[in-house]
């Protein structure tokens, strides 16, 4: 074959990820990730309110279940939006076909977003197509009802979908402290982006160790709830401090420990060496499980300077044998047993065994990689250091598993505000 064979990249020979923002949150999520310019994606808003769908800069826009709700949205009512869904089911599969990979992101608690993404998943599902859900579970402020119909929806979800990833809003107000309420919302809504787009990076932008669609695919398909990781970090031990951050990532209920399949991404600048993806390796290996199926993609970003940025996406935790989620409480530390067998390690690509040390969380990297886009609310205010709510200590190594401690307590607070989707 001639080096100057011009290579064939139509989009029809490329995987076509579609990301379909379902109610308000969702919508809001999609006009993001738009605004950010995540790439090689198709962007797909639906919703029951017909005025919320005018302010999408979606590619296709779906009115669901106009005979059940006249275009007024569902009133915080996940059965209506489910009806709704049900109703529009034909243009819902339409916008989907010829997709590889769906995404479906919505926010937990309200009317549409929660009754309607679990028959757009059904829908994916009837495709064959894989798809990924990454929602948000409602503030605890929002009540004890709302949290109620998040649960039910998630549960929902997750019968329909390959992989799922929850993010906690509470989560969000232990980490940036005292914002607007306004804010508030508007990060938890970027919170769903970064979730869709560390993962569409790893398809859509090429690397030099790429991570192609049956990576992902292998890794992803029928595995349940997901953890999913950035950590970013400058320094000697920039890698290892990025790995071990994006391991306990503060914004959700979970680590990797136990993990059976995990997709590792490092990007850095000119300068990024192969020892620190070996240390970034065996960091991984260390608290995933011992026979974890784990695939790397490294990239070069000259914009990132001297920062490393990893991200880890890790499943199979529904699986025998692997960790159960995380305990709800920001608080809460990882029960484990010692297993009395000594791990074995998992088989990684192209990279060997090294050791790794942590000096410390440094986010000096974060409050300038978030500059970058200043159009954005900053995830953290200028002089905020993020407080992880596992520490290293917490998490067991791999050769042990954790307990459940489902503490809702937190719930228990007057639902006075709502959000309108």
């Amino acid at each position: 074959m001639p080096i100057g064979l011009e290579l064939d990249m139509e989009r029809g020979n490329l995987a076509q990820l579609k990301v379909v923002g379902v109610g308000g949150a969702g919508n809001n999520a999609v006009n993001r990730m738009i605004q950010y310019g995540i790439r090689g994606v198709e962007f797909i808003s639906v919703n029951t309110d017909k005025q919320a769908l005018y302010l999408s800069h979606a590619n296709q826009k779906i009115q669901i279940g106009e005979k059940v709700t006249k275009g007024l949205g569902a009133g915080a009512d996940p059965e209506v939006g489910r009806k709704a869904a049900e109703e529009s089911k034909e243009a819902i599969s339409e916008a989907l076909k010829g997709a590889d990979l769906v995404f479906i992101t919505a926010g937990m608690g309200g009317g549409t977003g929660t009754g309607a993404a679990p028959v757009v998943a059904e829908c994916a599902k009837e495709l064959g197509i894989l798809t990924v859900g990454v929602v948000t579970k409602p503030f605890s402020f929002e009540g004890r009802v709302r949290m109620n119909n998040a649960v039910n929806g998630i549960t929902n979800l997750k019968a329909n979908v390959d992989t799922l990833i929850s993010i906690p809003n509470d989560r969000l107000l232990d980490s940036v402290g005292k914002v607007s309420l306004t804010e508030a919302f508007r990060i938890a809504d970027d919170v769903l982006r970064q979730g869709v787009q560390g993962i569409s990076d790893l398809i859509a932008v090429p690397a030099m160790v790429n991570l192609d669609f049956a990576d992902v695919r292998t890794i992803m398909r029928e595995r349940g709830m997901a953890h999913m990781g950035i950590g970013m970090a400058t320094g000697d031990k920039r890698a290892a401090e990025a790995a071990r951050q994006a391991v306990v990532s503060p914004l959700l209920e979970t680590t990797i420990n136990g993990a059976k399949g995990v997709l590792l991404n490092i990007t850095g600048g000119a300068d990024l060496g192969i020892q620190e993806l070996s240390e970034a390796a065996s960091i991984i290996q260390e608290y995933a499980d011992p026979e974890a199926n784990i695939i790397m993609g490294a990239g070069i970003d000259e914009d990132m300077g001297d920062g490393v940025r990893i991200t880890v996406i890790a499943t199979g935790f529904d699986a025998p044998g692997a960790r159960s989620q995380q305990s709800q409480h920001p608080t809460a530390a990882v029960n484990a047993v010692q297993n009395s067998q000594p791990p074995r390690r998992p088989t990684i690509r192209d990279v060997k065994d090294q050791e790794s040390s942590w000096n410390g969380a440094n986010v000096k990297f974060w409050e300038r990689e978030r500059t970058r886009t200043p159009q954005y609310s900053s995830p953290l205010p200028e002089g905020e250091e993020v407080t992880p709510h596992f520490t290293m200590d917490d998490l067991p190594k791999a050769d042990k598993t954790r307990g459940n401690n489902n503490n809702t307590n937190n719930l228990n607070v007057p639902a006075f505000l709502r959000r309108n989707d």
